[in-house]
């Protein structure tokens, strides 16, 4: 009882402590304002302004979507386009396409991380950026990128890593234009010169900007986008990767495979697929993942995501019945080649415009894609002559350019499609479809020509180093044996 009463009496006395040292706090705080009412008043305004400024910080939900979206655009690249090349190439050289598309995926990501994150995503002028995220320096976990919402946000670290996904897969796309006659050595070299400086030019050209909440008022709009790279001034539309990735591949495919000439037995003996299985599973891979590489580009998991989910899904199946049918039409028969390769022609055609287009829009793309895409690797190249082995330019390139110009089409809302965001307004802005062609056609002219310089400089310098292509007697035995000693099969 002792006990209890001097614990009742100790808590009592600290009460009473408390109690007038809050009140003499209080004095001492209303003495301050009457002494300096205008200083107080301003505090008051700093706190609740304080208050209703939330410290930005990443959403989780959306950072969550980013890493299995950035997963899956890694299941394209490895396995999904090396299985897709590598379906399609000769046995003696099945190994070849595997190790090219396995280690350019390797070495883009180290190149990314040490200079081109930051050349492709920061300040700089309208075709490179800076150099002040070298080695990725600066980033920290706390680190915030933009997404296309004001006041959302995702971890930089997460943003830093889907593009380099996308770094990574771009010049792989390369390789199936020249497969199976240019040395291993030859294509890092190409590679190195080619991401430098065609890829990350044109990301920075097409993709960079500060960010939604710069666009407060049209002084400061205006303010933001002088900063942005060169084709996103110009109004150019790239939700994911059409010019940046598709053409720009397409491109230096094309010149690739004009520069090194065509295989040996090319038009007289027989090059058909080895293994039109391998094909069809890098295909369904590829496929999967261009949920990641398309959805992801949204950078959120919102109403948006959905709908670039649904165009994807749809443009890639019409162009599948697409190919197969003219495919049936003109030769009588519809293979499972030209089926998978329709579906990339869908995906390929829709990544540009799969942010902008409605469902309908998508299927469209897909549908024109899909036959246009079969007449330029049949016909087209037959006519003109070149071999593109594994149809880099026939799909990317001409999927890549139908896509850009068609976003101005698809994008118009009186079509189905999304229309412009005006940051300022916070809505739709007024939609001028000759305009918005207009700026889509800047952005396929630069990247044509921009690629197919910066692809002809960088494959003579590769040439003149070391030399392009295999002699007649590695060719002969296949690129598996003589360039890395093993065999993809023992039978």
């Amino acid at each position: 009882m002792k006990y209890l009463l001097t614990t009742f009496m100790l808590f009592s006395l600290l009460g009473f402590a408390e109690f007038s040292f809050a009140e003499s706090s209080t004095t001492a705080a209303e003495t301050a304002t009457l002494a300096n009412p205008v200083t107080a008043a301003v505090d008051v305004i700093s706190a609740i302004a304080s208050a209703a400024t939330p410290t930005p910080s990443a959403n989780k939900g959306d950072t969550a979507w980013m890493m299995i979206a950035t997963v899956l655009v890694i299941l394209m690249v490895i396995p999904g386009l090396a299985l897709f090349y590598g379906g399609m190439v000769r046995a003696k050289n099945m190994l070849s396409v595997l190790m090219q598309v396995f280690v350019i995926f390797s070495l883009m990501a180290l190149l990314w991380a040490i200079y081109g994150y930051s050349i492709a995503f920061t300040e700089g002028n309208a075709f490179f950026g800076g150099i002040s995220k070298l080695f990725l320096k600066g980033i920290t976990p706390d680190s915030l990128a933009a997404t296309f919402s004001k006041g959302v946000y995702v971890p930089e670290y997460i943003y830093v890593a889907f593009q380099l996904t996308f770094a990574a897969i771009t010049p792989a796309l390369i390789v199936g234009a020249f497969a199976e006659r240019v040395k291993f050595s030859a294509v890092l070299l190409f590679t190195v010169l080619w991401f430098t400086f065609s890829y990350l030019p044109m990301a920075h050209m097409v993709w960079y900007w500060t960010g939604p909440d710069a666009y407060t008022d049209a002084s400061a709009a205006e303010a933001a986008t002088a900063t942005a790279g060169f084709l996103f001034q110009k109004g150019a539309l790239d939700f994911a990767g059409g010019t940046v990735v598709h053409i720009n591949a397409g491109i230096a495919g094309l010149m690739g495979c004009l520069l090194i000439g065509k295989r040996i037995g090319y038009g007289k003996e027989s090059l058909a697929p080895h293994s039109v299985t391998m094909t069809m599973i890098g295909a369904s891979l590829l496929w999967v993942g261009w949920f990641g590489f398309n959805v992801g580009s949204n950078l959120e998991a919102n109403g948006l995501a959905a709908l670039v989910f649904v165009n994807t899904l749809l443009a890639s199946a019409a162009a599948t019945l697409a190919w197969i049918g003219a495919e049936w039409l003109l030769r009588g028969k519809p293979s499972m080649l030209g089926g998978a390769s329709g579906a990339i022609a869908g995906l390929v055609a829709i990544t540009p415009a799969c942010g902008w287009a409605g469902p309908m829009g998508a299927i469209f793309l897909g549908l024109v894609a899909g036959a246009v895409c079969f007449w330029a690797v049949t016909m087209l190249k037959s006519a003109l002559g070149y071999d593109d082995s594994l149809d880099a330019f026939g799909v990317h390139g001409i999927g890549g350019i139908i896509g850009a110009l068609g976003t101005g089409i698809v994008a118009n809302p009186s079509l189905g499609g999304t229309g412009v965001w005006d940051y300022v307004t916070n809505g739709v802005a007024e939609y001028s479809m000759i305009g918005q062609l207009t700026s889509q056609a800047w952005g396929v002219g630069v990247c044509i020509i921009w690629s197919g310089v910066v692809s002809f400089i960088a494959y003579k310098i590769v040439d003149m180093a070391i030399g392009l292509r295999v002699s007649e007697e590695i060719e002969r035995v296949g690129l598996d044996v003589s360039e890395h000693g093993e065999t993809a099969y023992h039978i």
